[in-house]
């Protein structure tokens, strides 16, 4: 299976909302999907995850609950991140992963996952 594609990065104002996009290229269905950033000198963190047969589990990070969203449209094969409320922490290079497979649990570890994207940048500045 090819790599999946982010889009979507992009420089906001603190506040602002951004919604990145990861394009699979096989079914979405048999799978978990997740969203991972790494900040410059950090090491990497998963964001939020969801499992492709049940859309409703899903699993956030502590530090983005109640501020980001992840969605995943089958028949788009696409992996969504909606982002409310950005932060400069938020600043990273955010990643898209899949897992083939059935999906037990959504996972932020990425060891768990089997491709991963190239990344997309997103930058929060005051």
């Amino acid at each position: 299976e090819a790599r999946p594609v982010e889009s979507g990065g992009d420089s906001v104002q603190v506040g602002g909302s951004l919604t990145l996009s990861c394009s699979a290229s096989e079914s979405t269905y048999r799978s978990c999907m997740g969203w991972f950033r790494q900040a410059p000198g950090k090491s990497r963190e998963g964001v939020a995850a969801i499992d492709g047969e049940e859309v409703d589990r899903t699993r956030y990070a502590d530090s983005v609950k109640g501020r980001f969203t992840i969605t995943l449209d089958h028949a788009k094969k696409t992996l969504y991140l909606q982002m409310n409320s950005l932060t400069p922490e938020d600043t990273a290079l955010y990643y898209c992963a899949k897992k083939r497979g059935i999906c037990w649990l959504p996972s932020l570890s990425g060891s768990d996952y089997d491709s991963w994207g190239l990344g997309t940048q997103v930058t929060v500045s005051s």
